[in-house]
């Protein structure tokens, strides 16, 4: 099979590139490089530029590469922007997505998975959460997210595409230092941010109901992330018309004060963080039950924190060479 990577040139994105290509599978990245790097894609993938709502470019991306199969990752990502800006996000992410499907249904590709979030569970008040858990999303981010799982269902149902939805966690890590995520949005790079600053990394709210008082979220290893996708998109190959809903995450809480100790422990820095008040909308517990994905795909996280954080710092580090020094 040939797979189309949207936003191949992404954090994510480009590990799901390599993963496929590792695992003998022929790739083809289609990102508009709004915020993808061109460089992040191995010699020997073609690259496409083009947005997912330009119908045509995606036609002929399709009919140019034979393409047999999609992983659909291109989206807007950032929930605090959403909220400012819901109809970029809508467009971007639902309006974007229904074009595609439009052109893959057209084209006869047999074959689409797509990226979603565990932003569609919104704050739930369980102590693992299943795929069954209600979807209460909090942002316009997440609900264009859980939307998209709808129009993803629904074509599938209606045109026998299979189909798969991952609802990810908290992504952490880098395969290599080139791949790392180079944005600040999520709470390993923001502390790395703080470190490099010689600053107190922070944390927004130490009296939930956890046991230190802080946050529990789900990490999960980009590696890990990535080898599910391989193993979402050979389990459609040979299963027409299959609709999947999976959790990808370790099934391990860590307490935001937790991986501040880890980072400084890494990093060799010793900085202890500062307490501010609650962000809104921070929910005091998501961690996935990883079960269904174990049963469905025999697939399972390798990685700890510690392999996670090692690896982000060394991505951090080869942008930041300052921050190596204390």
């Amino acid at each position: 099979m040939t797979w189309l990577i949207t936003g191949g040139a992404g954090y994510i994105g480009a590990h799901v590139v390599r993963a496929m290509t590792e695992a003998g599978e022929r790739t083809v990245v289609y990102d508009d490089l709004s915020t993808g790097i061109a460089e992040r894609v191995p010699d020997g993938v073609p690259l496409v530029v083009g947005s997912t709502l330009d119908a045509e470019r995606v036609a002929r991306a399709l009919a140019d590469h034979g393409i047999t199969g999609v992983v659909h990752l291109a989206a807007k990502k950032q929930v605090g922007e959403s909220v400012d800006l819901p109809l970029h996000y809508y467009r971007e992410n639902v309006e974007g997505l229904r074009v595609l499907l439009e052109q893959v249904t057209a084209a006869g590709v047999p074959s689409f998975v797509f990226s979603s979030s565990a932003a569609v569970y919104g704050m739930p008040d369980v102590e693992l959460v299943t795929e069954e858990t209600p979807c209460v999303p909090m942002s316009p981010y997440g609900e264009t997210k859980l939307a998209g799982e709808w129009l993803v269902r629904a074509t599938g149902r209606a045109t026998g595409l299979a189909t798969a939805s991952l609802r990810y966690f908290n992504v952490a890590g880098a395969a290599t230092p080139a791949l790392a995520d180079t944005g600040v949005f999520n709470l390993i790079p923001m502390v790395f941010e703080k470190l490099t600053e010689n600053a107190p990394p922070r944390i927004f709210g130490d009296d939930y109901p956890t046991p230190d008082g802080t946050c529990v979220r789900d990490y999960i290893h980009v590696v890990d992330l990535a080898e599910a996708h391989v193993a979402a998109a050979r389990a459609l190959r040979s299963a027409p018309g299959r609709d999947l809903t999976l959790n990808i995450g370790r099934g391990e809480g860590v307490s935001v004060r937790e991986m501040i100790d880890h980072v400084n422990a890494v990093t060799g820095h010793h900085r202890p963080p500062t307490v501010h008040p609650r962000r809104p909308g921070d929910p005091a517990r998501v961690v996935a039950s990883a079960d269904r994905i174990a049963t469905e795909l025999g697939w399972k996280a390798k990685h700890d924190v510690q392999d996670m954080i090692t690896s982000a710092w060394e991505g951090w580090v080869r942008l930041h060479p300052e921050a190596a020094r204390d």
